[in-house]
């Protein structure tokens, strides 16, 4: 795999650096892409391992604001003038929070929109394009559980995890017969410090399998997304159920409780 590239959005943190360092141990060179300078610290760390399946891999950073429409058409382009072939594409960039959609900025909601719609869906046009043409390739798109629920304060967060969950869905089937495997991972609650909740909380939620760390994630994507499977979501069991009883619930007692000030 000497020329072939892995891409990974949002790498600098979290479920993003893990997907770096599994892929490089999978023997993927790396483009690693995000909007804060310590992504380069990241690489070197990355280069530095001791590991000897990443010993002489190539690994290069890139810093770039991913919230911009214009974002995926750079990014493209930097990898055809840098020569890189992208045979694995993870899009992993976002942001997340629970907040009422009229008390957002303007520019939160453009943002959260180009970052988990606009610049994924493009990067899958883009790069799949030419992952069609080889006929091969892997895109791994990083959607949510919450994409399945409507409720308050998830409005924008899950309505565009929504939409990159459909996305998915349908470039899985229209890929697949040209040997290109896309996936939909939708992560539960993952243990990356996003939620400010105890530590004994964490631990008996990893423990019961409420909550997934950032390595058994990946660990389970890539092996979906090797597979060839169109979606999988982590953990399993608890998610589902809990999303099924929350689709289950009529407005009305959304509303209430609301009202009551529940959530």
């Amino acid at each position: 795999m000497k020329n072939h590239f892995a891409l990974v959005t949002g790498a600098s943190s979290g479920i993003g650096l893990e997907f770096a360092k599994q892929l490089a141990k999978r023997g993927y060179n790396l483009l690693i892409v995000s909007n804060e300078e310590v992504i380069k610290k990241r690489a070197e760390e990355i280069k530095g391992s001791k590991d000897e399946r990443i010993s002489g891999l190539e690994v290069i950073p890139l810093v770039m604001d991913l919230g911009q429409q214009s974002s995926a058409r750079e990014l493209y382009e930097y990898t055809r003038a840098q020569e890189i072939e992208v045979e694995v594409l993870v899009n992993n960039a976002g942001v997340y929070h629970d907040k009422d959609i009229l008390d957002d900025s303007e520019a939160f909601t453009s943002l959260i929109m180009n970052l988990h719609m606009y610049t994924p869906a493009m990067l899958c046009y883009l790069f799949g394009q030419e992952m069609r043409e080889r006929r091969h390739g892997y895109i791994l798109n990083v959607c949510s559980v919450t994409s399945k629920i409507v409720a308050q304060r998830l409005g924008t967060y899950a309505s565009t995890k929504c939409f990159l969950s459909a996305f998915t869905r349908s470039l899985h089937i229209e890929l697949k017969p040209y040997g290109v495997y896309v996936t939909d991972v939708s992560p539960g609650a993952v243990d990356t410090g996003l939620f400010s909740i105890p530590q004994w909380v964490t631990k008996a939620g990893k423990a019961l399998g409420i909550i997934a760390s950032p390595e058994m994630l990946v660990r389970r994507a890539l092996r979906a997304l090797f597979h060839g499977r169109s979606k999988t979501t982590i953990p399993t069991v608890f998610w589902q159920v809990l999303c099924f009883i929350i689709l289950l619930i009529p407005t009305w007692m959304l509303r209430l409780i609301r009202r009551l000030g529940w959530f």
